[in-house]
């Protein structure tokens, strides 16, 4: 080759420009080439002629299962696109990490990787929860298939479960250990971290109650130093969306309709040791009900039957409850007055300037549709006609949506399923519906251990074992023990809440009680058998119908001498009595129009001669008035108990059929401290009284001490009298009281509400007293159970 350079620059020039041009034509036509043949396949597919199959890489799932999975027949022409479809089949089996399709020629090669399967899982690390409990709760299972993301839902879910017991910190890694014939053993690693607290509870925007007050409506609490028995302190993300509901509730049932919760804060206090809750509320005004009325849209209804059935009254605080409970009771009367599809529509107008709320009932004709059936799904255990009695619908009736919500609740309350779904739907016609109720049983048994302290009893000890649902049908079975320092008891019970398939409650005890007390000169030994009748005759009241067998006796206590009255009543020996009883009940303390005040009353006769020894009739009462006032910080009290015994027939009562009063009526005073006293021998006998009333005024009050300490205040004023002695054998006796006289105490308390019980203190100065009466300054008592 020779190279020129000089002359023949110019002619070369010419000549490089069109070495350029010809190699620039060139590039463009190979990019062309090369272009057209990188186009797509699919774009020029051809359909394929499937004759054959040959599959890799499978080695649990058998050739035949995974040749069908495709939905390929031999000999089928098959196009780019089943293709992709037989592919899309095959992942989604759920049991191939892997998958390929290669056709070649008329022979369709599957390549494929199968998931390995769960040899075993273990759960490392965990002490707070069982194995059983998460165990249950993982989606994963030995000799399923495993892939990566169950086992990262199964990992999660782990860490909710610690997390609802305020272990927000909890960690769960899952881990594989691979195995031989592509098997994996399942390992989570739990780090259970610490349980998290709640160290504030407060409140922003809150004028009518003060931050105390609204504490006490939430479930979650605040620390405190005995957080060792106290769980309602650990953060749980749930319970504050349930708080948030219960808030909304107290305010609302307080007349307070525009109140809202702004926001529920959790934040981590500095050193993300625990938590500051704060909820920023708007309260609102408070409303009252103003104008009461009632209409009807259907022409065979007189609205002013329905407005004499309405309770509630103008100036009543406004709370929703009310007048839910107004409309069930129009309701109910509609069916009984055969109005059948009777809706009672509630239109509320609200008068700003004097913060009332008329409501004006509209009695309307709902649509005609009727009841198909129920069906109860869930429940292993309890009987059907358990879950059905608490409607009171049954098929072919009217559909009334309000009885269905208020037979779910009827449901959720018996207390037997952890979840209880009841919903309606569409029945075969358009007509009717179908009640659907889906049940899951949790367990009803119960084994309780409790301690108490008394200054009558002294410490003792409890233990029972009940069941709730026996053998599904919903009656309560119970035994219990209980063991003090001067008593013991052993009680067998029995309970069926619809006796004859009615709401009826019919109860019934058998037991043995003794007493070897040191503030009596004799020990008793009684057995007892007890049935008993209850039903409601009214929203808020109930009538009790009893029967009472006793076998009863006085002893002698070990080396000690008695007086005239009471060796005359050992010497009786064992006495029998059988009666009959009836109490009224009236209890308006939770279900009442104030939900910061109600009264209890209750009264009851019991007459006894029908068989047995003794022939008497007693009658008691007992009257409670209860209301809150200062933004409900303080609670007035005020009780009146009163008891009157009226012996019959020849033979003399004993101390043990006659009235003995203790701190717990009248305080101040020793176990049977008050009343007529038999002074012979030496001796100082309490021997009881046939009549006493007993009248006990009190209030209680915070301390300004931090909430979560459970402490308050109390003061209190007792006043009452115990006498008369008719028909006691006092020959012999030198006898003093039994005119009685009327007894003055007051006293101050210390409350102590603590998660292993309540405790009361009280410390008593008698006023006015007898000087035979024995004083009790200061009494103590406890009721726990674990």
């Amino acid at each position: 080759m020779i190279y020129r350079r000089g002359a023949g620059t110019s002619c070369g020039g010419q000549q490089s420009k069109t070495n350029i041009l010809w190699q620039s034509l060139t590039f463009i036509f190979l990019f062309a080439a090369v272009s057209l043949v990188a186009v797509p396949q699919a774009a020029v597919a051809q359909p394929f002629v499937i004759n054959s199959f040959e599959v890799e890489g499978n080695r649990r799932i058998e050739t035949s299962t995974i040749i069908a999975r495709t939905g390929i027949e031999p000999g089928q022409t098959v196009t780019a696109g089943e293709l992709n479809d037989a592919f899309q089949r095959l992942l989604d089996s759920g049991v191939f990490e892997t998958v390929e399709l290669t056709p070649r020629g008329s022979t369709l090669v599957i390549e494929v990787e199968e998931y390995p399967t769960i040899n075993q899982i273990s759960i490392e690390g965990n002490r707070r929860v069982k194995d059983d409990v998460l165990l249950d709760a993982i989606s994963s299972e030995p000799r399923r298939v495993f892939t990566a993301e169950v086992a990262e839902a199964d990992a999660d879910l782990i860490a909710e479960i610690y997390s609802s017991q305020g272990r927000v910190s909890a960690t769960v890694i899952p881990r594989i250990i691979r195995r031989s014939d592509n098997r994996v053993d399942l390992v989570f690693e739990v780090a259970e971290g610490t349980t998290i607290e709640v160290e504030r509870v407060s409140f922003v925007g809150n004028r009518a109650y003060s931050d105390r007050r609204l504490r006490r409506v939430l479930e979650t609490k605040q620390a405190n130093f005995l957080r060792t028995f106290l769980r309602g302190d650990t953060f749980i993300a749930d319970r504050i969306e349930f708080d948030k509901q219960v808030i909304r509730d107290f305010y609302l049932s307080r007349g307070y309709v525009d109140f809202r919760v702004n926001s529920a804060n959790v934040e981590f206090t500095r050193e993300r040791d625990a938590f500051f809750l704060v909820m920023n509320i708007t309260e609102g005004q408070k409303f009252s009900f103003g104008k009461i009325t009632t209409v009807s849209e259907i022409p065979s209804v007189d609205p002013a039957a329905y407005q004499d059935a309405l309770k509630i009254k103008p100036g009543v605080t406004y709370t929703p409850s009310l007048v839910e409970n107004s409309i069930a009771r129009m309701e109910r009367l509609g069916i009984r007055q055969g109005v059948d599809f009777l809706r009672v529509e509630p239109r509320v107008t609200r008068n700003a300037r004097d913060l009332t709320l008329d409501v004006e009932f509209v009695l309307t004709r709902g649509p005609r549709i009727f009841v198909e059936r129920i069906d109860i799904e869930g429940n292993t255990t309890t009987l059907d006609r358990v879950i059905r009695r608490q409607f009171d619908t049954v098929e072919g009736d009217p559909f009334n949506p309000r009885e269905i919500r208020q037979a779910a609740e009827r449901i959720r309350a018996l207390g037997f399923f952890a979840v209880a779904d009841v919903e309606p739907r569409e029945g075969s016609t358009p007509s009717q519906v179908i009640v659907d109720v889906d049940v899951e049983e949790q367990p009803t048994g119960s084994l309780s251990l409790g301690g108490s302290f008394s200054v009558s009893d002294g410490f003792g000890l409890a233990v029972g074992l009940s069941e709730s649902n026996f053998l599904g049908r919903g009656q309560t079975v119970a035994l219990n023990l209980s063991t003090a320092q001067d008593s013991e008891q052993y009680t067998l019970s029995f309970s069926e809440p619809y006796l004859l398939g009615r709401r009826l409650r019919f109860d019934v005890g058998l037991g043995l009680s003794s007493t070897n007390s040191s503030f009596a000169s004799f020990d008793t030994e009684t057995l007892f058998f007890r049935p008993q009748l209850s039903y409601a005759i009214g929203e808020l009241s109930s009538l009790r119908l009893r029967y009472s067998w006793e076998n009863s006796e006085m002893t002698q206590q070990d080396n000690l001498v008695n007086g005239a009255v009471i060796a005359s009543e050992i010497a009786q020996g064992e006495r029998s009595t059988s009666a009959i009883g009836v109490s009224y009940v009236y209890d308006s303390r939770l279900g009442g129009l104030n939900p910061n005040a109600g009264v209890l009353f209750e009264v009851g006769v019991d007459a006894a001669g029908l068989g047995g020894d003794n022939e008497y009739f007693q009658t008691t009462a007992r009257g409670i008035a209860q209301t809150r006032v200062w933004n409900e910080e303080v609670v007035l009290r005020a009780t009146l108990e009163l008891g009157a015994l009226s012996w019959q027939g020849d033979d003399f009562s004993r101390t043990l059929d006659r009235f003995v009063l203790g701190p717990s009526v009248f305080r101040g005073f020793e176990p049977a401290g008050i009343g007529p006293r038999d002074l012979s021998n030496g001796q100082d006998d309490a021997i009881g009284g046939n009549y006493y009333w007993v009248a006990r005024f009190e209030s209680d009050f915070p301390l300004g001490l931090p909430e979560e300490l459970g402490l308050r205040g109390g003061v209190f004023y007792d006043v009452g009298n115990l006498y008369n002695i008719d028909d006691v054998d006092t020959t012999g006796a030198n006898i003093v009281g039994a005119d009685g006289s009327i007894r003055h105490v007051i006293g101050v308390a210390v409350l102590w509400d603590t998660p292993f019980g309540p405790l009361r203190f009280n410390f008593s100065q008698p006023l006015k007293k007898e000087s035979f009466d024995k004083e009790q300054n200061f009494d103590f008592t406890i009721q726990a159970r674990f």
